[in-house]
């Protein structure tokens, strides 16, 4: 695919995030996440071409198949989507981060894996603040037992909390749940945990995301255009 205008479309997209974090009242840095599930190689090579080095994946099998790619050398490989227990083996050493952990048995899988390899893996909790049965993630009332649980594993770093708003272009309902998991987050620091990841906002509401306070966004479409797969 031709990926010439990603570079365009990434400073529109710096210039909403200044924009948005400015009526917002932050002043804090926002990671570009680019996703690349349903992409080749070329769009994780443009990715980097124009600056991103995080990449996110929803896959395990298709990100692993990316990683062989020379053009993808020098990549960060964020896991983004459900993680089953039988592949967590294949996680430590590939990505630096898994980003939907949402419970004790999946942790515990990923640290005893981490640990065999003697590596470090960071976790973000997956928070289901949408409050969709087809949505993944915890609730929200079991994030500080859970986040409790994890700070105990020796080969997992917690560094902050994920979640997917409702899809719909409503900005109030967007709003609600992104400062859910913010609340969830401030919450969590009145009580001695600092959490410094809010990965939260995709292509289609990632400047509410960034309103509400995102240090971290997950773009595909907005930076490759459309899927063809």
């Amino acid at each position: 695919m031709d990926f010439h205008g990603l570079a365009a479309r990434l400073g529109q997209i710096r210039s909403e995030i200044v924009r948005r974090q400015h009526v917002g009242g932050w002043t804090h840095p926002v990671t570009v996440l680019a996703v690349t599930k349903g992409f080749g190689p070329d769009a994780v090579k443009a990715a980097l071409d124009a600056g991103l080095t995080g990449v996110g994946e929803n896959r395990v099998q298709e990100a692993l198949e990316k990683m062989e790619h020379p053009e993808c050398r020098g990549a960060e490989w964020h896991l983004i989507g459900h993680l089953q227990r039988n592949k967590a083996k294949f996680v430590p050493g590939k990505f630096v981060s898994v980003q939907s952990v949402d419970s004790v048995e999946l942790a515990e899988e990923l640290d005893r894996r981490a640990s065999a390899q003697k590596a470090r893996l960071s976790v973000l909790v997956q928070v289901n603040v949408a409050g969709e049965s087809q949505k993944r993630g915890c609730e929200p009332a079991e994030v500080p037992g859970l986040v409790r649980r994890l700070t105990q594993l020796e080969s997992l770093t917690v560094d902050g909390l994920m979640a997917m708003a409702p899809l719909t272009d409503d900005e109030a309902i967007q709003r609600r749940a992104f400062r859910g998991l913010r609340e969830i987050r401030d919450r969590l620091k009145e009580d001695g945990t600092w959490l410094q990841t809010l990965s939260m906002g995709m292509s289609g509401d990632f400047g509410t995301a960034v309103q509400e306070g995102a240090t971290l966004i997950r773009l595909g479409t907005a930076l490759f255009g459309a899927r063809t797969t």
